[in-house]
């Protein structure tokens, strides 16, 4: 790609670092706490990390130094989805080990974690490094979505590593991903082999945090793109004043990103999935509340809206959810069978003698368009495939005929003229902000620091985030501390847990204590593109979410 007026000016942005890790190497402590253990299932988490379980916390402070100073050869893994800001996190890796030792190198693998199975790589330079400074996508040495999951797999990750003596591997990925570090760790100790292998916390979801990961990079960008999205339909619906925009919005698992955007925007309706769940709210509750909404801003002259989706919601809602359990298990079993089935007609009526009655009933109930987006290809783990779901034209049919029927009550006398929109990759490879900028280059100066005190397992942390930079903690945590076992494809296997949408948490609670008044009355707030030049308060704020998490 060429490089934009914004892209030139900006690589003259030098990113931040915590005050403990700056200057000379030789100045950087690392001390540590007491062993860790896990999320839960200790024991038999205990026997798959052999070597590796119950490490300590590793914190850097100012202090005599305990870093190596030896050369290093580090290689570098992006794994999963594009997330603003990783290409300084190889960025800040690459300075530190050669503020380390300039003779040290740094290999990026491509296409994810494949290219250090395949041996696919190139060796990072100042002039390549220097040319994907402060921007957004992947594309330095690119993404995958494939695991280093089978023993034949894990040899060639191991053969590929020893080929290039490797010191090291950083992954740089979410949950998935850095599950699959440790478990390339662990493989690596069980042979003998001394390298070792970093994560770096990235996703956009924002549901890779706990206590030690305040939030994972991406997601400060992601939102604030979302929200100028937003806002600005916002600004076009109180002018035209006649269309519903009908939002959908990232987030499978969590909704992290739909609360972040409604507490920057204010919207009339927002769904929360983690509420949805813990409500057991059906769908027609759901388009009740809907068409409630509508009714009430109809009857203020306001035939108006915007709702906000977030794009798994339609797992959290209990009749959808048995649905699309009962459709997975019958791909698993039938997939072929299925497959075989050349008409929409043809598979309804093989559905209709394997579903159950209710579940039959739903699906015959739903708009063609969406019965079909339900049975196309499953994702690697056998589950449907949540983003391909039209969620948002989902609940515009279903309020549409329910408002019909009122109208027809004479319950409802508006004028419903719905929009739907997806907003999904225009916020994975945006610029970071200058928050991300600093947040992912300090998270791979970390990782580097990590290696050179000559530990392996551990994610690279930065905390304290809601200070300035300088007052940035940075350290590294067990990513064994991190996980719990999941059932996947029939399988009890490690897996970092997923931070839901905490409903007693601070920024659910601001949301809830606001929403009954963005739904009657017009409270829309346009944030205004991202800033890269300012004031701080403007160009250095950081999410309502992270605000609001770290108050004491």
């Amino acid at each position: 790609m060429e490089a934009s007026y914004l892209q030139r000016a900006r690589y003259a942005y030098a990113p931040k670092l915590p005050a403990c890790l700056a200057g000379e190497i030789s100045n950087i402590k690392v001390e540590f706490g007491e062993p860790t253990s896990s999320a839960s299932d200790t024991e038999s988490l205990k026997a798959v990390f052999k070597h590796s379980f119950g490490k300590p916390i590793a914190s850097f402070r100012k202090g005599e130094g305990s870093l190596s100073a030896r050369a290093l050869s580090v290689g570098v893994i992006l794994s999963g989805g594009q997330a603003p800001g990783g290409h300084n996190v190889i960025a800040g890796l690459y300075d530190g080990l050669k503020r380390g030792n300039p003779r040290s190198t740094l290999l990026g693998f491509l296409g994810g974690p494949s290219g250090l199975i395949d041996n696919a790589y190139v060796e990072l330079d100042d002039e390549t490094v220097d040319r994907y400074r402060n921007t957004g996508g992947f594309d330095m040495i690119g993404s995958g979505r494939d695991k280093i999951e089978s023993q034949a797999q894990f040899a060639a990750a191991l053969e590929s590593a020893k080929l290039h003596r490797l010191s090291a591997v950083v992954v740089v990925g979410g949950d998935d991903s850095n599950t699959n570090a440790a478990l390339l760790a662990e493989y690596f100790l069980d042979k003998g082999a001394p390298i070792s292998v970093i994560g770096c916390p990235k996703t956009i979801d924002g549901d890779l945090k706990n206590e030690y990961i305040e939030t994972s990079f991406g997601f400060d960008t992601a939102v604030k793109t979302y929200s100028e999205l937003i806002g600005n339909i916002m600004n076009d619906a109180s002018s035209a004043k006649k269309y519903w925009h009908f939002i959908k919005l990232m987030g499978r698992s969590a909704s992290h990103i739909a609360l972040e955007a409604a507490l920057q925007t204010h919207p009339n309706l927002c769904l929360i999935s983690e509420e949805v769940e813990d409500r057991q709210l059906s769908l027609n509750h759901i388009i009740e509340e809907i068409c409630e909404a509508v009714v009430r801003r109809a009857q203020n002259g306001q035939d108006f809206g915007v709702v906000l989706i977030p794009e798994g919601v339609v797992e959290f809602v209990p009749e959808m959810k048995k649905l699309i359990s009962e459709l997975n298990d019958i791909m698993a079993a039938h997939g072929e069978e299925f497959e075989g089935l050349r008409s929409f007609d043809a598979q309804g009526a093989f559905l209709e003698r394997t579903l159950s009655r209710a579940s039959i009933a739903l699906f015959e109930a739903m708009p063609e368009e969406i019965s079909k987006q339900l049975l196309l290809d499953r994702d690697a783990h056998g589950n449907v495939q949540v983003s391909r779901i039209e969620t948002e034209k989902l609940l515009i049919s279903l309020v549409e005929k329910k408002l019909g029927k009122m109208k027809a009550q004479g319950t409802y006398r508006g004028k419903f003229s719905p929009l739907g929109h997806f907003f999904g990759y225009e916020g994975r490879s945006a610029f970071p902000s200058n928050f991300d900028a600093d947040y992912c280059y300090s998270l791979g100066f970390c990782a580097f620091a990590l290696i050179a005190a000559g530990l392996t397992g551990y994610v690279s942390f930065i905390r304290n985030l809601t200070a300035g930079a300088g007052a940035w903690q940075a350290g590294g945590a067990p990513l064994t501390m991190m996980m719990h076992l999941e059932k996947r494809q029939g399988k009890s296997k490690p897996v970092i847990r997923k931070a839901l949408v905490d409903l007693k948490g601070k920024p659910f609670a601001a949301f809830a204590k606001e929403r009954a008044r963005w739904a009657v009355g017009t409270h829309y707030v346009n944030p205004g593109a991202i800033q890269y030049f300012g004031p701080p308060e403007v160009c250095e704020r950081t999410t309502i979410t992270l605000q609001l998490e770290r108050e004491p």
